[in-house]
C-alpha cells in the first residue's frame, strides 16, 4: 500500500526533525499555523530561533525542493513566523533565521541554513 502525500509529507518532517535534533537543535513547535501560512518546525539552536520549512520530492521530475519555495512562499513563511512571535513574546527576544530541509529520501537530506538571505 503506497502512502498519500500527506502522509509522505509528515514522515518527511519526521525524519528532518530527528535529523536536526541530533545536530542539536531543539525542537519547540511543529506544524504551527495560523491564518496567513504554516511552519513545518519551529527550533531551537543554541541562542538562534529557528524556523524550518521541510520540502520533500520523491523525483526531481517536477523540478527540486529548493524550486518550490520561491518568493510567495517565503512571504507566507514570515508572515507566520510574525505571528508566532506575537503570540510567543518571549521568543521574539533571540535572533531569528528561516531554514529549509529538502528531501528526496531519508538518506538524502539537504540543510540549508539562512535560506532567506538575499
Amino acid at each position: 500500500m503506497s502512502l498519500t502525500t500527506r502522509q509522505q509529507g509528515q514522515q518527511a518532517e519526521e525524519a528532518a526533525c530527528k535529523y536536526l535534533q541530533a545536530q542539536g537543535l531543539e525542537l519547540y513547535n511543529r506544524n504551527y499555523h495560523c491564518r496567513r501560512g504554516e511552519i513545518d518546525l519551529i527550533m531551537g539552536d543554541n541562542a538562534t530561533l529557528v524556523f524550518i520549512e521541510v520540502r520533500y520530492r520523491s523525483s526531481s521530475r517536477f523540478g527540486s525542493g529548493a524550486e518550490t519555495v520561491g518568493p510567495r512562499k517565503q512571504a507566507r513563511i514570515i508572515a507566520t513566523a510574525a505571528h508566532y512571535l506575537q503570540e510567543y513574546p518571549k521568543q521574539a527576544r533571540r535572533p531569528a533565521r528561516f531554514d529549509v530541509i529538502f528531501m528526496q529520501s531519508a538518506d538524502a537530506i539537504q540543510w540549508v541554513k539562512d535560506a532567506f538571505q538575499t
